[in-house]
């Protein structure tokens, strides 16, 4: 089912165009069988990213610097920003399918942990900073990376290779003006 609907959301020019009708039967199992196994197209959408964020998240957990736990969290912070950008650049419709077609993307669990390992990372790569300017630092660093964002930039002719430096440099400022604060 997950498959079927990456297939699907992969050859949609928009995401609201896929119905969950046509992802069942390209799953080959009813339109019931789909809402049982994940109660809705946000829940489908939700184990679509889940299944594919799995490796991003082992890296994270338990892989090695810069990305994962023995590296200054100065560096993972970055490091996390590139590659959920890669994962994002790489898994443009799935992303476009959840953070476009649903208001309540930040109310996913996907995006309360990429929120909280953000806001605990710049809470110890700046000392000092309030719990407010941690929570808010990690809210700004995860907008920049919006796949509107992204696409727009993309279309303005900025390269991938550009935003990445650019999202690096942006969150850099935003570890040191929350060191300041």
């Amino acid at each position: 089912m997950l498959a079927a609907a990456d297939g699907l959301f992969a050859d949609a020019g928009a995401p609201d165009t896929v119905p969950m009708d046509a992802i069942a039967a390209a799953a080959g199992v009813g339109k019931g069988t789909l809402f049982r196994a994940f109660g809705s197209r946000d829940g489908l959408l939700d184990a679509l990213w889940a299944h594919k964020l799995t490796a991003l998240r082992e890296a994270v957990e338990e892989g090695e610097a810069p990305l994962g736990p023995g590296a200054p969290s100065r560096e993972r912070v970055v490091a996390f920003l590139d590659a959920l950008l890669t994962f994002k650049l790489d898994n443009r419709h799935l992303i476009r399918a959840r953070e476009v077609a649903s208001a309540g993307v930040r109310q996913s669990e996907h995006y309360k942990w990429m929120h909280g390992l953000l806001r605990n990372l710049i809470e110890d790569a700046a000392p000092g900073a309030t719990a407010d300017d941690t929570v808010y630092a990690a809210h700004v660093l995860l907008a920049a990376l919006h796949i509107d964002l992204i696409e727009e930039l993309l279309a303005a002719g900025r390269s991938p290779r550009a935003i990445r430096r650019a999202q690096a440099a942006l969150a850099r400022a935003v570890m040191d003006d929350a060191r300041r604060r």
